[in-house]
């Protein structure tokens, strides 16, 4: 228990790290997914086949693949960011196929009168997403969405193997200085992502009963 009340502020830093990564991916991946999901419902061929290959590549290669390719790998191709931005760009290309498919599904679930009503008076198929179709979406996919919000909490940690000094890396180097102190760091670590993710979870639950009542 020492060593966890003693590197407490380490461990409050790495989780500082975790935020700022799922932060800054969680609205790449999003505003991402969002545009995918109009090309996967375009009616132009060529974007619905761009916006299904990205999905299909994305969804199913695994992280760590991702991870080496961009983190490791951008730098043979004379690309040079940091760690952290490397990281931020792997998860937000891969987090952004399923919010993606998340808000496809919450299209999909649009009565689809209320698209031909706004056609009737005048909307391109990009002002009828933006205007009617998209924020109705939206409301109906929360619940998905959040679950790919904490599912890339969790994703992040895989960071911590390339070099970012995040929650789980901070854990990793605690652990080879004190390995006494295993489970009293383990806890510690544990129970920051689950303070993470009841937030969200709560945050999603709210937005979720506010939204329906509006609706």
């Amino acid at each position: 228990m020492d060593a966890l009340i003693e590197n407490l502020p380490r461990i409050l830093r790495g989780f500082l790290l975790t935020l700022q990564l799922f932060g800054a991916a969680g609205l790449i991946a999003f505003a991402l997914g969002a545009v995918l999901a109009g090309m996967r419902v375009a009616p132009v061929p060529v974007l619905r086949a761009v916006g299904t290959t990205y999905v299909n590549i994305f969804r199913n290669t695994p992280l760590v693949v991702l991870f080496i390719v961009f983190v490791a790998g951008l730098p043979f191709l004379g690309v040079q960011i940091s760690f952290f931005a490397r990281a931020v760009v792997t998860l937000s290309l891969y987090t952004a196929a399923f919010m993606c498919e998340a808000i496809r599904s919450g299209i999909n679930s649009v009565q689809q009168g209320q698209a031909e009503a706004a056609r009737s008076i005048g909307f391109t198929f990009g002002q009828t997403l933006r205007s009617v179709i998209l924020p109705q979406a939206i409301r109906t996919a929360i619940p998905p969405l959040a679950s790919i919000f904490i599912a890339l909490v969790k994703n992040s940690a895989i960071a911590e193997a390339f070099g970012v000094i995040e929650a789980t890396q901070t854990f990793h180097f605690l652990y080879n200085r004190h390995p006494s102190a295993l489970w009293p760091l383990f806890v510690g670590t544990a129970l920051g992502y689950v303070i993470i993710v009841f937030v969200l979870a709560g945050i999603a639950s709210r937005l979720e009963k506010r939204l329906a009542v509006i609706r």
